[in-house]
């Protein structure tokens, strides 16, 4: 395959995604690779598009947000306009993540203090030392 485009083979293997995900990505209308025939030829730019939309799941961006930032990218304003929105959601998200993690700490904290509760308990019953 030529520099300039990727096979659905080649990109699920650049990207460690399943050709089911590719099709999917494209029935989102976040992905337009070239049709020739029954093969789908994915361009540098699905390659770039792909990248960030992967970028954006690990994130937890919806599928929603990443098509909208993406179609932002067009507007002829030397891509601020996408830029701001970016970094506006990335810092929601952020917001979002940690609080996530204040409840996780909290969750694990709690879950510790029950563990040694019923270590104590068990010993006290069977007479043995608590496990430290």
């Amino acid at each position: 395959m030529s520099e300039d485009v990727m096979s659905i083979r080649e990109m699920c293997e650049a990207f460690a995604v399943t050709p089911r995900t590719l099709r999917f990505y494209e029935s989102k209308e976040l992905l337009f690779p070239l049709r020739k025939g029954q093969k789908r030829l994915f361009t540098r730019r699905d390659r770039a598009r792909l990248k960030l939309i992967l970028r954006g799941k690990r994130f937890g961006f919806s599928l929603e947000d990443i098509r909208q930032l993406l179609d932002l990218y067009d507007i002829d304003d030397q891509h601020r306009t996408q830029m701001r929105r970016t970094i506006a959601l990335a810092r929601e998200r952020l917001a979002e993540m940690r609080h996530q993690h204040a409840e996780l700490e909290a969750a694990i904290s709690e879950l510790n203090q029950q563990i040694s509760i019923g270590e104590r308990a068990l010993a006290e019953k069977s007479g043995e030392q608590p496990a430290a």
